[in-house]
């Protein structure tokens, strides 16, 4: 079989395919003639792919250069493909050892990041922007599996931040949010209670995360929505510790998270930790050993000895100017209040004397004293970790509620839709391991995962038609040069 170039009678020329038997010529095919040199070679190029298709053979363009076909007459644009990004996400997943969990939930997980919406609609989606074929009757199949991979999952982010983070378990940030739901029906999960949504009337549940210090992801857990996030924690770490056999453990969380009977149980259990303290709820005595030994300057700070462990005490100048602004804030709604006590609920700086609403001029005085001041508890000795070092490791809580914001808009975690324990635990763990990828991309690229789904979408594969041989081709395009660098931090050279 060979291509054959005749001239016409128009004195066009004539490209065919051609096939010599028994020393006669067959045309196979005739594939158009040409009045030009351009309109000849690319006649030669569909003959040439017509006969690579006829004979299954392999294709004669190298895999970087499809694009030949783009400026053919016989070819017609069907749509575009976002191949680039899957592959990326792809290599990320098989680097943190996903690639032994089922194919289909991989790519919900992929398909979380680059366009959340339901599990039915992601599977639409998947065959439209990556080719991926994966039916409705695959996914109700293994569905029930994979809500229980919570814990193989945890295992492999773990061992892969050990060796893309040097995690070495030292110290590991905790925190909880409230994710709601679109109904108003409660069960056993779904619960009303305190919401950070702001969606207090729907039932909702609690999620608890664990982060590095660099705020990679490694464990998270769920509760039932009415439970107190200060009952959190000690199960979530404990179970942490128990299955990941760690020997020393430091956790850092906010102030919610602390009460002596937390404190009891972290103690027991030879858990450190640093919490924040709410330094308006101490004792009259601890209150006063703060205001006289506390030095208000900036950098500045003392060390206190409580039941709840060490009290860490230290000075901002920048924040006395903002505590400053909203007490005044709160002294001025006060006033407002007091003067037409109907228009307003009771406030802050208010309290009622002889059922006479008035300012509260004790908790005034006692505020003053704390401006400017900030709390943190501690049991770490200060020949272990000093006052300076603790402070530091406490500010770096603002990585997990990085994590929650990501997870929350990005990803879209909530509201969530699902009504059953299955489904719920299956989507939390699928929002899980897309914020996993997301909080590496944006760690070792340093740039939000936003910016980087953005780029992606920049390299886009056209699919074109061969009408002649009617083959889809791929027209691949090239890496634009921010996703270039950002790659190369991705993926550095061994």
């Amino acid at each position: 079989m060979k291509i054959r170039v005749v001239k016409t009678a128009s004195k066009a020329k004539a490209v065919q395919i051609v096939r010599y038997k028994n020393n006669k010529r067959v045309i196979l095919q005739h594939i158009g003639s040409a009045h030009s040199e351009t309109e000849l070679d690319e006649l030669l190029i569909i003959a040439e792919e017509w006969m690579k298709n006829f004979s299954k053979q392999l294709s004669i363009f190298p895999d970087e250069s499809p694009n030949k076909l783009i400026h053919l007459n016989h070819c017609t644009f069907i749509g575009v493909q976002y191949n680039f990004f899957y592959q990326q996400i792809n290599v990320i997943q098989d680097k943190m050892g996903f690639a032994e969990l089922p194919r289909l939930l991989n790519d919900l997980v992929t398909m979380r990041i680059f366009e959340p919406t339901s599990k039915l609609r992601s599977l639409e989606l998947m065959e439209q922007f990556f080719g991926i074929k994966h039916s409705r009757k695959s996914y109700y199949k293994i569905a029930p599996l994979c809500a229980d991979l919570k814990e193989k999952v945890e295992m492999k982010v773990v061992d892969f931040a050990k060796a893309h983070y040097l995690f070495n378990f030292d110290i590991v940030f905790y925190d909880v949010t409230t994710l709601y739901f679109e109904t108003f029906g409660e069960d056993d999960l779904r619960k009303n209670g305190f919401s950070k949504d702001s969606k207090s009337q729907q039932p909702q549940i609690l999620v608890a995360l664990v982060v590095t210090k660099e705020g990679f992801p490694i464990a998270f857990e769920i509760f039932s929505g009415n439970t107190f996030e200060g009952h959190t924690i000690i199960p979530t770490i404990k179970d942490f510790i128990k299955r990941n056999k760690v020997k020393e453990f430091t956790v850092v969380a906010d102030a919610a998270m602390i009460s002596s009977e937390n404190i009891v149980q972290l103690s027991q259990n030879d858990i450190n930790y640093i919490v924040g303290a709410r330094l308006g709820n101490l004792t009259a005595k601890l209150f006063e050993t703060i205001d006289q030994q506390i030095v208000r300057q900036d950098g500045k700070s003392i060390r206190i000895k409580t039941d709840l462990g060490y009290l860490i005490c230290s000075y901002s100048s920048v924040r006395y100017r903002k505590d400053l602004y909203e007490m005044n804030k709160q002294i001025e709604k006060a006033k407002q209040v007091i003067e037409v006590p109907s228009k307003g609920r009771k406030q802050k700086f208010t309290k009622t004397n002889d059922q006479k609403l008035g300012l509260n001029e004790e908790l005034i005085e006692k505020t003053k004293k704390l401006l400017g001041i900030k709390g943190y508890y501690t049991n770490l000795e200060e020949n272990i970790m000093d006052n300076k070092t603790i402070i530091e490791r406490y500010h770096e809580l603002y990585r997990i509620e990085q994590a929650f914001r990501v997870s929350k808009s990005d990803l879209q975690t909530r509201p969530i839709f699902h009504f059953k324990e299955q489904p719920i635990k299956l989507h939390i763990l699928i929002c899980f391991m897309a914020l996993v990828i997301s909080k590496h991309i944006e760690i070792k690229a340093g740039i939000s995962i936003r910016k980087f789904l953005d780029e992606s979408k920049r390299v886009v594969d056209g699919q074109i038609l061969n009408q002649m041989t009617q083959k889809t081709v791929t027209i691949k395009a090239e890496r634009t040069p921010k996703m270039d660098q950002w790659v190369a931090k991705l993926f550095p050279p061994h």
